[in-house]
């Protein structure tokens, strides 16, 4: 792969992929590689898996392209629905989150402008333990630092509203 400065190819199999619980994260672009201009950042999503709980990033606009399957986006009061080929649009400040509305994987792009928030993910992986809920408390940590709002309160509603899988914070009372 080149710097980003003269061009070169992140392969299909390039980069490591983490599990945060049904949805994977890769990094494909970070901020060395676009002078801090955007990152890019792939995801896989685990059938019927919801994202994340509804948020809104104060300081990046994000872009979704959705490469397989069929994603669900909640964009304030709007939900639609991305197939292969679409891009969704998600600025700062607007209240959002995506799913699989599928019932095979699904997988999508997210070009992230400025760079920077993709070292959340990295932060995100040692909360995510294989056999335990998430951290709540510690990803709400995160989030602050990174200029994130997440609405921890917004998971069951998500959850009932798309008929998604229950993610494991769910079964500890959150």
């Amino acid at each position: 792969m080149g710097d980003g400065q003269d061009g070169g190819v992140v392969g299909a199999g390039d980069g490591s992929t983490d599990w945060l619980g049904g949805i994977s994260v890769r990094l494909m672009l970070g901020a060395e590689t676009t002078g801090g201009r955007f990152s890019v950042v792939e995801h896989r999503l685990m059938p019927r898996e919801l994202a994340a709980p509804m948020h809104r990033h104060t300081r990046e606009d994000e872009y979704s392209v959705v490469t397989d399957g069929s994603v669900g986006f909640v964009l304030g009061d709007d939900t639609v629905t991305a197939g292969p080929g679409d891009l969704v649009r998600k600025p700062r400040d607007q209240w959002h989150t995506f799913f699989n509305a599928g019932d095979t994987e699904a997988r999508l792009l997210e070009i992230i402008s400025p760079a920077g928030f993709e070292r959340f993910f990295a932060d995100l992986v040692p909360l995510f333990p294989p056999d335990a809920p998430p951290d709540l408390d510690a990803m709400a940590e995160a989030a602050a630092r990174y200029g994130l709002d997440m609405d921890f309160e917004s998971l069951p509603e998500l959850v009932a509203r798309f008929e998604l899988a229950a993610p494991p914070e769910l079964d500890d009372g959150a």
